[in-house]
């Protein structure tokens, strides 16, 4: 057995392991699932500032803290606290941070840089996912979530079996234009059965629609956090889920597809 094959193996034993878990919180809906987006967001951001593989500063903190609140601010009623509060706490506390801590002036800019972003990109990002649920109910989560995994599913296996022409070799050598035909196969198929079977208020061809903007946006956003890797010269965000590397590297396509697909329920229901 290969190295390639092996891995395969890692990845589909990880996800049946971690799948059940996820979609019955998804089914719970409410702060559970809060929790569970807050605790994936935190996560993401820590990976995301660690990137550069210097130690943990008082910024990377406040970023991993604010990605970790940012979902968590319309669950809890209290006045004031909402994600632009949050995300204002950061600026705030990482300039603190690096005007105190940073010794190298010419860093300063990029230690805040990365602490918003990190709190910003994975954490408002995937919060998209607690008003999709919290209007639309559960299948729409699904719709989204299968929309993006077949998408990456597809592309991989179109990608081994036909890829000959590279997508964007440049930040990915790996990718082909044949994978992402086969992943725009997936991720349109994948919509139009759920929209089918579970959800009957989404016409068949808003599910397409769903389905080609997920196979042009999911891919962007694995991109995305490929250049992120690339720049500080990291193959992986983390090694947190084996045979899928970081959290950061399984949730990259999903943070740029969430809100697109809470923007077509809004449009087209």
């Amino acid at each position: 057995m290969n190295d390639k094959n092996r891995n395969l193996i890692i990845r589909v034993v990880t996800a049946l392991v971690l799948l059940p878990g996820v979609l019955w919180l998804i089914w719970r809906g409410g702060m559970p699932l809060a929790l569970l987006i807050s605790v994936a967001t935190g996560l993401s951001a820590l990976e995301l500032n660690l990137l550069p593989g210097t130690a943990l500063t008082g910024a990377a903190v406040v970023s991993t803290a604010g990605a970790f609140l940012i979902p968590l601010a319309p669950e809890i009623p209290f006045g004031g606290f909402t994600s632009a509060a949050v995300l204002s706490g950061v600026v705030i506390l990482a300039c603190a941070d690096a005007l105190v801590f940073e010794r190298e002036i010419a860093n300063a800019p990029r230690r805040v840089a990365l602490a918003v972003l990190g709190a910003a990109y994975p954490g408002l990002l995937l919060a998209s996912l607690l008003p999709l649920r919290r209007h639309w109910g559960e299948w729409w989560i699904v719709l989204a979530l299968t929309v993006t995994w077949l998408n990456d599913t597809c592309a991989y296996f179109a990608g081994r079996a036909f890829g000959r022409h590279k997508l964007y070799e440049r930040i990915s050598p790996s990718k082909t234009w044949e994978g992402a035909l086969g992943g725009a196969v997936g991720s349109v198929g994948g919509a139009l059965v759920v929209a089918a079977v579970w959800i009957p208020d989404l016409p068949l061809w808003g599910a397409a629609v769903i389905g080609c903007g997920a196979a042009v946006l999911g891919p962007v956003g694995d991109l995305s956090e490929s250049m992120l890797k690339r720049a500080y010269g990291a193959k992986d965000s983390g090694r947190l889920l084996p045979g899928h590397g970081g959290l950061l590297d399984r949730i990259d396509a999903l943070l740029f597809n969430a809100p697109f697909v809470l923007l077509c329920a809004r449009l087209l229901t």
